[in-house]
C-alpha cells in the first residue's frame, strides 16, 4: 500500500499539539455547515418519496421500495466510500457521495416526468450516496476527538443535521409548486432542490476541509498504528469480529436503524390513509427528525459521562416506547407525532453511543473500514426492512409494522445485558475507551 503513505506524505503535515484544540474546532465547524446542508438536501426529499413512488407506480405496496431504494443505495455505496476514505482520507469521501446524491436526485425528477418507476428507484439508490456522507460525517468528528469526548464529538455533528432536516420537509410544499407548469409532478419537486443543495455541500467539504481529518489522525497515532497493511477492509471486519464491544456496537446502529427506517418511511402513507394533508405530514416528520438530531448532544455527553452501554440500554426503551405509540394511534395523528419523535429520541441514542463504541473498540488503523462495515450492516439491515415494511402495511397494517419493529428490539437488550454482566460495562462506561 505505498500508495496511500504517499497520499499521505503529500497531504497531512505535522500538527503541533498546542494547534490541536483550533484543528479540532475549525474540522467541527465545517463539519458543521455541510452537515446542514446535507441534512436539508436529503429531509427536502426523503420526506414524499414514498408519495412519489406511489404516484408512479400506480400502487401502494410498491411505494415502500423508494425509501427502501435510498437505505440500500446508501448501504451498497458505504463499502466503496470507505475503501476510498481509508486510501485517500475523508474529503474526498465525501465530496463525491454529495455529488451521487445529486445526480441521484435529479435522475429522480427524470424520472417522475416521464413516468419510469425503475428509473425512480435507481434515481433513490444514488440519491442514498447523501445519506452515506451524512452519516460518514459524524466519523470524521471523531477522528481528532479526544477519547473521553468522542461521543459528544460525534453528536454535535449529528446535532448540526437538525437544521437543515427539520426545515426541509416544510419547504416540500414551496419545492412543489416551484416545479408547476414543467410538467413535473409536486411530489418531485423537492429532489430537484435537493440536487442544487447537495452540489453546494460538496463545494463546502472540498473547500474548506484541510487538513483531512482521518489522515492528520494517522499521523498522530502511535507508530504501531500506522501499518498500511491493517488499513484493509479486511482489516476492519476483523477488527469487529475479533471484538465483543464492536459487535455490540454494530447491533445497536443496525437495530436502531431498521426500526427507525421501517416504521418512519411507512409513516406519511398511514397519515394519508387518515386524512392528513402534505403540510401534516411534513410537520409530523418534521417532528420526528428533531427527535433524531436536535437531542444528540444530549446522547454524546450522556455516552460519555455514564457509558455507551447505558445509553444503549436507553436506545432500546425508548425504540420500544415509541412503537407502542405510533402501533396503538389508530386514527389519532397526535400520537402517532409523538410516537415518531421519541423513535427519533431512540434513534439517536443507539447511533450516538453504538458509533462512539465502535470508535473506542477499534484500533486507529481499521477504524475508517470498520465504520464503513458499520454503516454496510446498517443501511443493508434498514432496507430489508423498508421493503418488507410497505407489504406488511398493505396486507397487515400500521400497526403490525410496529409489532415487528419491536420484536427486533428483543436480542439487543438481551445482548446489552450479557455484556454488562461479562464487565463490558467496565471498558464501555466511564472510562470511555482509547
Amino acid at each position: 500500500m505505498p500508495a496511500v503513505t504517499a497520499v499521505e506524505r503529500a497531504t497531512t503535515a505535522p500538527v503541533r499539539a498546542e494547534l490541536l484544540p483550533a484543528l479540532r474546532r475549525r474540522t467541527t465547524a465545517v463539519l458543521i455547515v455541510s452537515q446542514i446542508l446535507g441534512g436539508l438536501g436529503v429531509a427536502t426529499g426523503i420526506g414524499l418519496a414514498t408519495v412519489l413512488a406511489k404516484q408512479v407506480s400506480g400502487t401502494e405496496a410498491l411505494s415502500g421500495l423508494a425509501p427502501t431504494a435510498t437505505v440500500a443505495g446508501t448501504a451498497v455505496l458505504s463499502m466503496p466510500l470507505a475503501a476510498l476514505m481509508t486510501a485517500r482520507g475523508r474529503r474526498p469521501g465525501l465530496v463525491l457521495a454529495y455529488l451521487i446524491g445529486a445526480l441521484g436526485a435529479a435522475v429522480v425528477v427524470v424520472a417522475a416526468r416521464v413516468g419510469s418507476f425503475p428509473l425512480l428507484l435507481c434515481g433513490m439508490a444514488a440519491f442514498g450516496a447523501a445519506s452515506s456522507a451524512n452519516l460518514q460525517a459524524r466519523f470524521a468528528a471523531a477522528d481528532l476527538a479526544e477519547p473521553d469526548r468522542r461521543a459528544r464529538a460525534i453528536s454535535h455533528v449529528v446535532w448540526a443535521t437538525t437544521i437543515g432536516a427539520v426545515v426541509g420537509p416544510n419547504i416540500a410544499a414551496p419545492a412543489g409548486r416551484s416545479v408547476a407548469g414543467l410538467g413535473i409532478p409536486a411530489a418531485a419537486g423537492p429532489f430537484l432542490w435537493a440536487a442544487g443543495i447537495f452540489v453546494i455541500s460538496a463545494v463546502v467539504v472540498a473547500v474548506l476541509l484541510r487538513p483531512d481529518p482521518l489522515l492528520t489522525a494517522r499521523a498522530l497515532a502511535p507508530e504501531d498504528e500506522r501499518s498500511p497493511a491493517a488499513r484493509s477492509l479486511r482489516a476492519g471486519w476483523s477488527a469487529i469480529a475479533e471484538s465483543p464491544l464492536a459487535r455490540l456496537a454494530l447491533v445497536t446502529v443496525a437495530v436502531s436503524h431498521t426500526a427507525m427506517v421501517s416504521v418512519m418511511s411507512m409513516t406519511p402513507v398511514d397519515l394519508a390513509h387518515h386524512g392528513a394533508s402534505i403540510d401534516l405530514i411534513g410537520l409530523v416528520i418534521s417532528g420526528h427528525i428533531a427527535g433524531m438530531y436536535a437531542f444528540s448532544p444530549l446522547m454524546g455527553r450522556l455516552a460519555d459521562r455514564v457509558g455507551r452501554l447505558s445509553v444503549t440500554g436507553l436506545a432500546a426503551g425508548l425504540l420500544a416506547c415509541a412503537l407502542f405509540l405510533a402501533g396503538t394511534a389508530g386514527g389519532s395523528k397526535g400520537q402517532t407525532a409523538a410516537g415518531l419523535f421519541v423513535l427519533g429520541l431512540g434513534w439517536s441514542a443507539g447511533l450516538v453511543s453504538g458509533s462512539a463504541l465502535l470508535t473506542d473498540a477499534v484500533p486507529q488503523s481499521a477504524r475508517a473500514a470498520a465504520q464503513g462495515f458499520s454503516d454496510l450492516t446498517m443501511n443493508t439491515s434498514a432496507g430489508i426492512g423498508g421493503a418488507i415494511a410497505g407489504l406488511v402495511v398493505a396486507k397487515a397494517g400500521y400497526a403490525w409494522l410496529n409489532l415487528a419493529a419491536a420484536c427486533l428490539l428483543v436480542p439487543l437488550a438481551v445482548l446489552v445485558l450479557f455484556t454488562r454482566g461479562r464487565g463490558g460495562g467496565a471498558v464501555a462506561g466511564e472510562a470511555a475507551g482509547g
